[in-house]
């Protein structure tokens, strides 16, 4: 996109111009994606932080005039989002890493017996399992593979891979939420 029209474009998405958002999201949202995907390797995670980086544009398009290029300003939205990403998961595998170092309070029992009984169900549901799916979703939940590795140890594409973790998971939500129906 050259400067002029990506300016014309700016100074129209200021006034609230639909159209001109519509242009330069199409024009900058496949590559932000991929920008997005180079770091932290999760196309569909990628995609969602490309649209919340583009609806922030969309409700704070009055704040963009002193914008001079459109991709410059995109494009650090994108390096700052990835730092908030890296930023969470850092903090969230400190808060994990804490919890299980932390001693078990015994004093709550009913939590301890449910979480158990809760464990037993899942594991009951995945026994049950086709043996493909069962092996998917231990090399995943238990093991802590990638897809990708899964895929690759297997020699399967990633998409079945994806595919029966789903439906894994699927079978778990339901045996749960049958179980919580018949105890309510």
């Amino acid at each position: 996109m050259n400067n002029t029209i990506e300016e014309n474009n700016i100074k129209a998405l200021c006034k609230g111009d639909q159209r001109a958002f519509e242009v330069l999201f199409l024009y900058y949202q496949p590559k932000l994606v991929y920008f997005l995907t180079g770091f932290i390797k999760d196309a569909e995670l990628a995609r969602d932080m490309a649209q919340d980086i583009f609806m922030s544009v969309w409700n704070n398009k009055d704040k963009l005039t002193e914008i001079k290029s459109f991709k410059a300003y995109i494009f650090k939205m994108g390096k700052n989002a990835i730092c908030n990403y890296y930023d969470h998961s850092l903090i969230n595998k400190k808060f994990v890493a804490e919890q299980l170092t932390r001693p078990v309070d015994f004093e709550n029992t009913e939590e301890l017996i449910f979480a158990q009984q809760l464990q037993t169900l899942i594991d009951m549901t995945v026994s049950k399992m086709p043996n493909q799916r069962k092996l998917i979703y231990t090399m995943s939940r238990i093991d802590g593979l990638s897809n990708n590795e899964i895929a690759e140890k297997l020699n399967i594409n990633k998409r079945t891979v994806e595919n029966h973790l789903t439906a894994a998971l699927a079978d778990i939500r339901k045996t749960i939420k049958i179980c919580i129906m018949l105890f309510l």
